[in-house]
């Protein structure tokens, strides 16, 4: 089994590189690529190699040279609001990117899985009528981030008609150690870690805390990922997983838990500038085929994974 992983020393791709090691063991061999390759996580024992998905040709030669037996897509713009800020480059990744790894694929590694990591943000608007999320599920994404994960989506499955054999995976929100500010539990994480440290007054900012969530531990994402290449032979072409927990948890919740592991008083106050008046009040997945197809359940416990990214955030403020 010869893995070539895109996006590889991101957030998620560097807990996929530690549960791909731990699941499959010595038989792997495992070629991870990044476009900064400077900006490496750890990244197990392997060497991390440049690669830049919007680039056609380099993507073209790595297929062609590696000769994977799976590719796991993870390249890719992870923040929604980083995604809309530039939104000319977020279609060159995320959908021009995908098409090079898919086509390229095609052209020089025609057995190769594809296994294409997506978004639950692609349901968008479907969330409204508040039921859990299946794969049938009427895309109708409300932003850049989500329109291109759409597009590539679509894009993947579409190819399925000329021979690609793909996977394709729709995670839910998820969060844990290592993950930047621009997402919701670091963000407060990291406010809480820098009070705590006598750096900022002890005053947290928020914005909407009434919104529902679905969230994952990235450990547990990792692991779906994971699973989904082990037995991508045994599944159809273009099959859809969601990867969610089915338990939306209030944006509120999940700051109490927070500052009740804090020990400083900490005083909340909304900012209007990190409000959404746009915001869907709930998404939740139904992830019923991931468990039925993959075996695949969420195994860590959600007040546990706030805790573990309070104390990676910890470390971090003391770090700086």
């Amino acid at each position: 089994m010869r893995i070539l992983l895109t996006g590889g020393t991101g957030f998620v791709g560097s807990h996929v590189v530690r549960a791909l090691h731990g699941q499959l063991g010595a038989g792997l061999d495992l070629i991870i690529t990044s476009k900064n390759v400077t900006d490496q996580r750890e990244a197990g024992a392997t060497d991390v190699l440049a690669l830049d998905v919007t680039d056609r040709e380099a993507v073209f030669n790595a297929i062609a040279r590696w000769q994977p037996t799976h590719v796991l897509h993870l390249a890719g713009i992870a923040a929604p609001g980083l995604a809309s800020a530039d939104p000319e480059l977020t279609w060159r990744v995320h959908v021009g990117g995908a098409l090079n790894v898919a086509e390229a694929i095609l052209a020089k590694a025609t057995g190769c899985v594809l296994v294409h990591v997506g978004s639950g943000l692609i349901y968008g608007e479907s969330a409204r009528n508040g039921t859990l999320l299946n794969e049938n599920a009427l895309l109708a994404p409300l932003d850049d981030y989500g329109v291109t994960k759409a597009a590539a989506d679509l894009a993947i499955g579409a190819l399925t008609r000329k021979g690609l054999r793909s996977v394709r995976l729709r995670p839910f929100n998820h969060t844990g150690p290592g993950q930047t500010e621009d997402f919701v539990v670091p963000a407060f994480a990291m406010q809480i870690a820098g009070i705590e440290k006598g750096l900022a007054e002890p005053v947290l900012r928020v914005g909407n805390l009434d919104a529902e969530r679905d969230f994952l531990d990235v450990r547990d994402v990792a692991e779906a990922y994971v699973l989904a290449i082990s037995r991508a032979d045994r599944i159809e072409p273009g099959t859809i997983f969601n990867i969610a927990s089915g338990t939306p948890y209030r944006i509120g919740y999940i700051l109490d838990t927070l500052l009740a592991l804090s020990a400083v008083d900490i005083r909340v106050e909304q900012d209007p500038a990190r409000m959404r008046p746009s915001d869907i009040p709930k998404i939740a997945g139904d992830a019923t085929k991931a468990r039925e197809c993959l075996g695949w359940t969420p195994r860590h416990n959600f007040d546990q994974t706030l805790r573990d990214v309070l104390d990676d955030a910890r470390l971090r403020v003391a770090r700086r």
